[in-house]
Parts: structure tokens; sequence; C-alpha cells
């Protein structure tokens, strides 16, 4: 006769560790893994609204400041986190970048790209996510195993005509996954992508609310919606589950269908 886990507490007993988890899908994945019975740590360079966020979940969670690109801050959370919860089972790596200029100016293309922004992308994006990987596993070694939730993008599939260094990222986030998945299957640590399509979050809300920006993008959705951050988070629980406990080196797409044809 066949077991069939119950749905309520698919996180008791876990600890993990969500990047970008002051807003957006990071700040949903956080919330949705702290009601099934997880303790979350909620990593942000935006300490009012990752402050707001670990008060808002309460008691099962804590808030710590992390540039993602510095591996020493990384290994400063990653201590903070083992300190206070005893272990580490479970990464997001939901911290990210658009390519879009500081000033919100579109991406430029890639004889108008200049290095310095470039570099920004990827060092958040992609540089970011590996340092995040490599200071984790050990911690996950000691717990007997983890899961690790990279957030790539379905501009890690899929090119387009722009925001070559936003693709480039997303893309090398993909392929980290996969490496990173065989790497170490042996040790129990799971490791899996996941690639939303166009999601509202505070990043993508200007490009939402202008229609000429938004009316392309709603065209290539075929379910004709935005997704929302929950729709991304509920993918990440199940990917922090038992329920996925055979599944690493996947790609999670969850895009309205974009992707498909």
């Amino acid at each position: 006769m066949r077991k069939y886990r119950k749905m309520a507490g698919r996180l008791v007993g876990k600890v993990a560790l969500v990047t970008g988890g002051a807003s957006g899908i990071g700040a949903e994945t956080a919330h949705i893994y702290a009601r099934e019975g997880a303790k979350v740590a909620i990593a942000d360079v935006n300490d009012n609204a990752g402050h707001a966020v670990s008060e808002e979940i309460g008691d099962a969670a804590l808030y710590a400041h992390l540039d993602t690109r510095s591996e020493a801050k990384w290994q400063a959370v990653v201590e903070q986190v083992v300190e206070t919860y005893g272990r580490l089972d479970i990464l997001v790596n939901a911290a990210g970048v658009s390519g879009r200029r500081p000033d919100g100016a579109s991406a430029p293309n890639i004889e108008e790209q200049d290095l310095e922004d470039w570099n920004r992308v990827m060092d958040v994006n992609s540089t970011g996510i590996f340092l995040g990987m490599k200071t984790a596993i050990p911690e996950m070694r000691k717990a007997g195993g983890g899961s690790i939730i990279n957030i790539s993008s379905i501009y890690g599939l899929v090119g387009s005509a722009h925001n070559a260094a936003y693709h480039a990222s997303k893309g090398s986030v993909r392929l980290a996954t996969k490496s990173a998945a065989l790497q170490y299957a042996t040790e129990n640590i799971r490791v899996n992508s996941v690639h939303p399509g166009f999601v509202t979050t505070p990043m993508t809300q200007s490009m939402h609310d202008d229609p000429e920006l938004s009316a392309p993008r709603l065209a290539k959705t075929p379910m004709n919606r935005y997704g929302l951050p929950i729709d991304i988070a509920n993918g990440c629980l199940f990917l922090a589950s038992d329920e996925s406990g055979w599944m690493t080196g996947a790609e999670l797409v969850i895009d309205g269908g974009m992707t498909a044809g």
C-alpha cells in the first residue's frame, strides 16, 4: 500500500536561507516556508523591507544584511544562520537585478553596453549564486543533505533582442545549477533552477504599469496574465520539500505557457 505524504507542515524541522527575501519572489517564498514549518533567514540589502518581512513572519524568522557579491559577507550570514538555528537545509538564491541601467533606462545593445554595467548584472545574478552555493554546501553536508534552489528566468532558456547581460547571467545560473547538481548528487544535496516568466514584483512593476511595455509581454503569455510571486514561491516550496526528493539538475519553468510554443 502506498504511503502519501501529508501536505501540511512540509518543511517542519528545516532551516532555510532566502536571498532577495525583502520583496517579491523572495519575500513570498520566505512566508510560505515559514507557514510550512521552516525556520527562515531572510537576506537582502534592503534592510528596512527585510526587517519588515522578518517581523511579519515572527519568531520563525531572522533578517541579515547580505551583499551577495561578497564572499566574506556570505560566510558571515551562513555562520549567523547556523549559530541561530543549528543547521542549514535549504538555500534559495532569489536576489537579482534586471539588465536595466540604474537610472531605469532600457538595457543597451551589445555595442552600447559598458563593461561596468555588464559586470554589475553578472556579479549579482551569476557570481552571487555561485558564492551562495559555495558557502552553503559545507553546512548542508553536515546536515546530511539539502536543497538549493536557484532563481533563473525564462530568459535563461530563450533569447531576445534585448538585455544581453541579463540573458547571459540567467543562462549561467541554469548551467551552474546542472553542474552543481551532478557534483553533489551522491551527498544528497539537490540543486535545481526555477525559471519564472513575466512576474509582477517591485523590480518589474514599472514595466507592467506601462501599457506600451505591458501589452507585448502579455501577448507572449498564453494564460494572458502576469505571474504573481506566490506562483513562483509554490514551485520553490515543492523543490524544498521531500516531495521533490528525486529531482536534481532540473529546470522548473513557471511562465504561463510562454515557452511552450
